[in-house]
């Protein structure tokens, strides 16, 4: 894990990648810093959001609330409020181990989950402390900040252009290409592989 790490010494080292100075702090009162904590926040949601990242999915039991919702459903659940996505990456009706999750029989309103099961758990990206990153992400997240920063900053489009591809890869790629490809492969790496939801059928020897 990246321990050192903080929003601003990302956005100090994308500064150092366009040859600029460091900062030290989104209030410093250059023009350069009220950039970069501007931006920054919302640079970091989309990078989190945009795969299912392994060190900033969370696993949660949702709290049932007292309201209940105007029609179709019978029951509403909070969401947590570090949820980057706005929906959650899998939702169960139990929490028991060894369960697949539910694909329907729910459904996302505002920041409520409705449905009619009495239990809900959810699996979500949530919005993890820079501290808490692997290194690969945080390189990944210097790359995306020099390329939202570059044009601002240096008023050469080349530069923006370059850092882009540098980070998602060229048009061609719809941005899963570039170091953001490198990333998820490291990422994936750390995964368990899922074992196959095993079916009565299945299970029948001819």
């Amino acid at each position: 894990m990246a321990s050192g790490d903080t929003d601003v010494t990302i956005c100090s080292q994308a500064l150092l990648l366009l040859g600029q100075s460091e900062i030290s702090s989104f209030t410093d009162g250059t023009q350069i810093s009220g950039a970069c904590g501007s931006l920054y926040p919302d640079i970091k949601a989309q990078l989190l959001s945009m795969y299912n990242w392994s060190f900033c999915t969370k696993k949660e039991q949702l709290a049932q609330l007292s309201s209940t919702p105007v029609n179709e459903w019978t029951r509403e659940y909070q969401l947590p409020s570090d949820i980057i996505t706005g929906s959650p990456q899998a939702v169960y009706n139990s929490a028991s181990t060894g369960i697949a999750p539910i694909a329907t029989g729910w459904e996302i309103l505002g920041d409520k989950l409705q449905t009619d099961e009495a239990t809900i758990v959810i699996d979500y990206i949530f919005n993890v402390n820079e501290s808490l990153m692997p290194q690969y992400f945080v390189q990944l997240l210097k790359y995306a900040v020099a390329a939202h920063l570059a044009e601002a900053v240096t008023d050469q489009i080349t530069k923006a252009e370059y850092w882009h591809q540098k980070s998602f890869g060229p048009p061609t790629d719809n941005m899963r290409g570039g170091y953001f490809r490198q990333a998820c492969h490291i990422d994936g790496r750390g995964r368990i592989p899922q074992s196959l939801p095993v079916f009565p059928l299945t299970d029948v020897r001819v």
